[in-house]
């Protein structure tokens, strides 16, 4: 393929695997990376603004279970939280002492549903942000 042979910082950027792990780490990177600024910035509050209330509402430990408990419900998590890229991982260290009282809060499994969400809606952002790269989509 054409893109593999530029080798220049900039031509890097037209590459769409790294278009789509700067997508996957940083929500909105991807069309930043490509000029898409106002897009960018739709994507990423959109995103983010999720992950904030999510975690705020507690999500950052939800599932209440184990893999042993509800083996499909747990890896659809898994694979759905995975899209939030760095909010994934720094809700992983979140998780690492949960407050006692977190299962308690009424809005424990709705933060769990809105990081859910959010990195869901994030891949859809990544596919947005590799086709403009590839110039499937303007």
């Amino acid at each position: 393929m054409q893109w593999t042979k530029k080798l220049g910082l900039f031509d890097v950027m037209d590459n769409p695997l790294v278009i789509g792990i700067l997508a996957w780490f940083f929500p909105g990177a991807g069309h930043f990376a490509q000029k898409r600024t106002a897009r960018g910035l739709i994507l990423a509050a959109a995103i983010w603004l999720m992950y904030i209330i999510g975690v705020l509402s507690g999500g950052a430990y939800y599932p209440g279970f184990d893999f042993n408990d509800g083996t499909l419900l747990y890896l659809l998590n898994v694979f759905a939280t995975f899209g939030n890229g760095l909010g994934d991982l720094i809700s992983y260290v979140l998780a690492i002492e949960p407050s006692k009282d977190v299962a308690a809060r009424a809005t424990f499994e709705y933060g769990g549903r809105f990081l859910e969400v959010g990195g869901l809606l994030n891949y859809l952002a990544i596919i947005d942000a590799v086709d403009i790269c590839l110039g499937r989509k303007k």
